[in-house]
């Protein structure tokens, strides 16, 4: 159980955390030349292997914590305001916290992706220490199967250490689909975040290629119910949702490569994680004129996309400027979309 004194420095962290993140809402209206948020992979390798994923290995060295900083430095030079460590399992690199430090450095925001089975009450104080902000857990079952490890009954302890010493926000994502057996197993997962004080959020499993697999009437009754358990915060920007719940196509200008960024490993910045290989240039060469362009691209994945973090980042700019431009994709068609092929990675 948190202290009263530990509850008040959470509380007075959230209260600065929460005024930042309207810089960032500021910044983001006012104009359109700087990514909103990057995603950036330090480690390609997961202690785990789930089924449903394809974004990760299971040989992978870290990214040497130099290589790192460039990156940083490079999206702190495009004024990039959100930074989101992801994997694999970004908490296998043996310096993350110093690199989480290095984007608080820049005043650029810090998150990650995890799925929370290395945290120890150690670790949570060291990702206080270096100034994380957000974190988000993936818990997609009550008990562990052959489609998914990250299961409730193998975290809470994990989750218990995040109530009681975490000062950084903490959300809890399950997902519908994808080969997941019981659905109502979100619901489960929803209410125990809820009960320690954290967000919980539930998304819609994609393919390889970040497009809508259908759900079926369990799962869409699932979906329906936790849209209840949603708090008012920036990760709760998913309307789309509906329309994807229900296999419908949404009308919307993605603005993957502008507004949002993927550095995968290697370094090179692609759309999103289910779309690499295109624009697939170098962070260290990304320029305001890449992300002009890419603002005003159309992509042909767009209207059965489930990938949110795109599409949350791309509300900043609903309203504004239609995408105009054509790729010019070896395998363009008769389409003025982007053609927009899988890495099947």
């Amino acid at each position: 159980m948190a202290t009263r004194g530990f509850r008040f420095r959470r509380d007075v962290w959230a209260l600065k955390r929460r005024a930042r993140e309207w810089r960032m809402i500021f910044k983001g209206v006012l104009d359109t030349d700087h990514p909103v948020m990057a995603h950036i992979i330090p480690i390609r390798r997961c202690n785990l292997s789930c089924t449903y994923c394809n974004e990760y290995d299971d040989f992978s060295k870290p990214v040497p914590f130099d290589v790192m900083t460039e990156r940083l430095d490079q999206l702190a030079a495009l004024r990039t305001t959100i930074v989101t460590f992801s994997g694999g399992e970004p908490l296998l690199h043996p310096q993350l916290d110093r690199l989480i430090a290095h984007v608080r450095s820049h005043g650029m925001m810090a998150a990650m992706i995890t799925n929370g089975y290395l945290l120890t009450e150690k670790r949570v104080r060291e990702l206080n220490d270096a100034g994380l902000d957000h974190m988000q857990i993936s818990i997609d079952n009550v008990m562990p199967d052959d489609v998914s490890k990250k299961s409730l009954k193998v975290l809470d302890k994990k989750l218990q250490i995040l109530s009681e010493h975490a000062l950084f926000h903490v959300n809890i994502n399950s997902v519908l689909g994808g080969g997941i057996h019981n659905p109502e197993d979100a619901l489960v997962v929803g209410k125990r975040a809820l009960e320690l004080s954290f967000t919980s959020t539930v998304g819609i499993i994609h393919d390889g290629d970040g497009q809508l697999r259908p759900i079926g009437e369990r799962e869409r009754a699932v979906f329906i119910a936790m849209k209840q358990f949603e708090k008012k915060n920036f990760s709760q920007i998913n309307y789309y949702q509906h329309a994807i719940a229900h296999g419908q196509p949404s009308n919307w200008r993605c603005r993957a490569g502008a507004r949002y960024l993927y550095i995968c490993e290697n370094g090179l910045v692609h759309y999103c994680s289910q779309q690499r290989g295109y624009p697939a240039k170098p962070l260290a060469e990304y320029t305001v004129e890449d992300i002009r362009r890419e603002y005003l691209t159309q992509k042909s994945c767009a209207p059965f996309c489930t990938i949110s973090c795109v599409r949350q980042i791309s509300y900043f700019d609903f309203w504004r400027d239609k995408q105009t431009i054509a790729s010019t994709l070896p395998a363009q068609s008769d389409s003025p979309l982007v053609q927009i092929q899988s890495s099947g990675k």
